[in-house]
């Protein structure tokens, strides 16, 4: 029983190591202020020395390069927490707002929304424009999963319908700098700030065409009240990001992830799962849920929701909404929670 726990301890401390190694290498080679010759040289140190650890781990001896690396790590991780998002920096024109609202009582009035007319993604017309909504209006949520590397991964957008035919969709990305090319490794290591874009859905669909995405459209189960909280609750944290902005992260802030917790937050209480990370099957997850309309197929709800097609770009922003909902069953609403 001894030998056993002494085994399973060292495998802990392995894995300890391994994982911290891999983090650090990572930290060092995406953050330090160093030309890339210096990187190079401080993560190959820290790889060298956490390899010495785990030898030193099999051969129950060499303690001191343990102790070493251990102190190493704890140094890298005092130097992280002094890394914080500012929110500094030249942005892309889509990503230079950041979307502010202001509610008072069932008005709000929302800044920076984003309406670009795109002619290709590279060739558009900015518009940034100030917009009041009557919140007692809000009628619907809708999600659109937009697929941009296979089945498994998709970007997630979600739309607020209101009694007048406009939607506020809300779209939460990367807000790369110009300098800067995303790179999904690079998500983990505090690379990129977070954003909410708050938008048409002609801007966002249509740029996504351009890009050659495939966009599916869902409608949730989802009552007027629910609707309204959860809209809310998006635009009081896009005032939280805009005052205090914090760092987008692959795993742990991207835009499922944000929505999963929102939506908690209002109380639609859904169990975690491993498809709001492998948000590609998200539409799989809230069918099983019962989020979605029960009376077709999910392969039903997904043909019917195959929007590429009906992206209009000539359309004015409420029709190019109704157009794509043109075929699409609406989920009956849900009570109020």
């Amino acid at each position: 029983m001894r030998r056993f726990s002494r085994t399973a301890v060292r495998t802990i401390l392995l894995l300890a190591i391994l994982a911290a190694g891999a983090w650090g290498v990572g930290a060092i080679w995406f953050r330090l202020p160093a030309p890339e010759p210096a990187r190079i040289l401080a993560s190959s140190a820290l790889a060298l020395l956490a390899v010495a650890a785990i030898v030193g781990v099999v051969a129950l001896r060499h303690r001191a390069l343990t102790f070493a690396f251990a102190a190493v790590v704890a140094g890298l991780i005092i130097w992280w927490s002094t890394i914080v998002a500012d929110g500094a920096g030249n942005f892309p024109p889509e990503l230079s707002e950041r979307l502010t609202a202001r509610i008072e009582g069932d008005t709000a009035i929302v800044s920076n929304v984003r309406g670009f007319v795109w002619r290709s993604e590279n060739d558009f017309t900015p518009h940034w424009e100030e917009r009041t909504y009557d919140l007692s209006s809000v009628r619907t949520i809708d999600l659109f999963n937009v697929y941009w590397a296979g089945p498994l991964i998709a970007h997630t957008i979600i739309s607020f319908g209101f009694a007048d035919g406009r939607q506020l969709a809300f779209s939460i990305e990367v807000r790369r700098r110009t300098n800067q090319v995303y790179s999904t490794l690079g998500g983990f290591f505090k690379q990129y700030d977070l954003i909410f874009i708050g938008a048409d859905e002609r801007d966002l669909l249509g740029l996504r065409k351009w890009r050659g995405e495939d966009a599916h459209l869902f409608r949730l189960r989802a009552s007027p009240q629910i609707a309204r909280a959860l809209l809310s609750e998006y635009l009081v944290e896009a005032n939280v990001l805009a005052r205090t902005p914090e760092f987008y992260n692959t795993l742990t802030a991207n835009c499922t992830t944000e929505i999963a917790r929102l939506l908690h937050w209002v109380g639609v209480r859904y169990r975690y799962d491993w498809r709001i990370l492998a948000n590609g099957y998200l539409p799989d997850y809230l069918y099983e849920s019962g989020v979605l309309n029960q009376s077709a197929s999910l392969d039903e709800l997904r043909r019917l929701g195959a929007v590429r097609e009906r992206v209009n770009l000539d359309l004015d922003s409420t029709e190019f909404s109704t157009a794509l909902r043109v075929g699409v069953p609406a989920a009956p609403a849900a009570s109020e929670r």
